[in-house]
């Protein structure tokens, strides 16, 4: 199995045809072809096989999703870029770490490397959709960095690594991870019967949902347990209603 094969690449809110070409061409270089424009700022992306040298198979082939949770829906790990150092209850991970983390998931299914838009980048609630963030160390004179170098510089560190599953003879597969779609039903279930309990505030529940969900996420669960987890709140849900009418 080709290296790359586990990675998608997702543009949040991407705007320019220039970056998105840049970025399929890059992805061309590194060996890499699932790419998702997830909620893109305009869906004109004319022009873009003008920079996408080589990589018009990856424009061919991408796909467009209504927002980040569904882009991210049959992954089992994500990372977000930002240029911001200072983050709300989050430690950014190097360039480096990324990439090793991205390998060693990839063994339980699919992983994204995800980036934001080029006017703003990713708000802390869009952060929060991905496992981990990460933050390329630049110059202050200029921390922030044009999409398609950002993308070159951790496709390549990933190319590196290799995002093939380091899998030795006759060891056994790796449980297939939670997909974050599953999870993110989980958390919906989650917030509806935590209210109803009376356990988060009515007026400001995301708060303790975010650091509930992140729990879950970085708890490497198995699609199997997340299953378990979902169904369990169901029946809690009914109990908890069944409660409440009597």
């Amino acid at each position: 199995m080709r290296p790359g094969e586990y990675l998608t690449v997702v543009l949040h809110q991407t705007r320019s045809p220039d970056n998105l070409g840049a970025v399929a061409r890059v992805m061309a270089n590194f060996g890499f072809s699932r790419l998702i424009l997830s909620d893109p700022a305009t869906y004109s992306f004319r022009g873009a096989e003008r920079l996408a040298v080589k990589g018009d198979a990856v424009l061919e082939r991408m796909a467009v999703a209504r927002d980040l949770p569904e882009a991210l829906t049959d992954c089992v790990y994500a990372v977000g870029t930002t240029s911001r150092t200072q983050l709300k209850g989050r430690t950014a991970l190097t360039p480096e770490e990324a990439a090793r983390r991205l390998a060693e998931e990839s063994t339980r299914g699919r992983v994204a490397l995800v980036f934001g838009g080029e006017q703003r980048g990713m708000s802390d609630e869009e952060l929060a959709r991905c496992t981990d963030v990460l933050v390329i160390p630049t110059s202050d004179v200029q921390p922030s960095m044009n999409l398609a170098q950002s993308a070159a510089v951790l496709l390549y560190l990933c190319h590196r690594q290799g995002m093939e599953p380091a899998q030795s003879p006759g060891e056994a597969a790796a449980e297939p991870g939670a997909r974050l779609g599953t999870l993110n039903a989980l958390a919906a279930r989650m917030r509806e019967v935590l209210l109803s309990a009376e356990f988060l505030n009515p007026q400001a529940p995301q708060h303790v949902l975010h650091e509930l969900e992140l729990t879950l996420m970085r708890a490497r669960l198995t699609q199997r347990e997340a299953e378990l987890w979902l169904t369990a709140f169901k029946h809690l849900g009914r109990a908890v209603a069944r409660g409440a009418s009597t």
